[in-house]
């Protein structure tokens, strides 16, 4: 399989995902600096994928799977025994799945691309940066009464997806000083060798 990524974006969460199931993938950088977007051969990105924007996995058949959330549940479930994933139909993993789409959503959709596109102005850059600042005090409590990790005792691929959008806010100028909570958890989890791995893998020296 290959993982299309580009450094500083939500692909290092499949990264992350994939060594720590211990599944071996082929990356392949895209170039997001370029319009249009191009991998490492030159080729067009939207060739690959239409929307232009990474994560996409190429699938061994060679077939391709696109948007962050399906990928880390779908490399998980090829390793059920990592326990990346709760089996499917359970409770748990229907509580993973609303973590996943809480990041998607309320967190990932509000860092970018509000806060990595000045010409939208400092207006609309500072109501983002407060409905960052609501979203993760309900993530501080979560973790205060329900952590280490964000289901309890077990890091999870929501964990890796959560770690990568936090990770973005000392770029994005967010604030986690009133987070003690949240800075524990980014230190614990970037403190995990299969993170530190893939984030020098993509180029990344260390966690925001």
């Amino acid at each position: 399989m290959k993982l299309y990524y580009a450094t500083g974006t939500c692909s290092l969460s499949p990264h992350i995902v994939a060594l720590e199931a211990g599944i071996p993938l082929d990356v392949e950088r895209v170039d997001i600096s370029r319009k249009p977007h191009v991998i490492g051969n030159g080729h067009d990105f939207t060739k690959v994928n239409p929307n232009g924007y990474v994560p996409v996995l190429e699938l061994d058949d060679g077939s391709l799977l696109a948007e962050g959330a399906a990928i880390v549940q779908y490399l998980a479930d090829l390793k059920p025994e990592s326990r990346l994933a709760p089996a499917a139909g359970t409770r748990d993993r229907y509580q993973l799945q609303s973590w996943l789409n809480y990041i998607a959503t309320e967190l990932h959709k509000m860092y970018s691309p509000w806060l990595f596109h000045p010409e939208y102005g400092a207006q609309a850059q500072e109501v983002a940066r407060g409905k960052i600042g609501e979203r993760l005090a309900y993530v501080e409590s979560h973790l205060q009464g329900s952590g280490p990790y964000l289901m309890g005792n077990t890091f999870t691929a929501a964990d890796a997806y959560l770690f990568t959008i936090v990770g973005w806010s000392a770029y994005a100028k967010v604030d986690l000083s009133a987070f003690p909570q949240l800075r524990a958890y980014m230190d614990r989890v970037g403190a995990r060798p299969m993170v530190r791995e893939a984030m020098v893998a993509e180029g990344m020296k260390r966690a925001a």
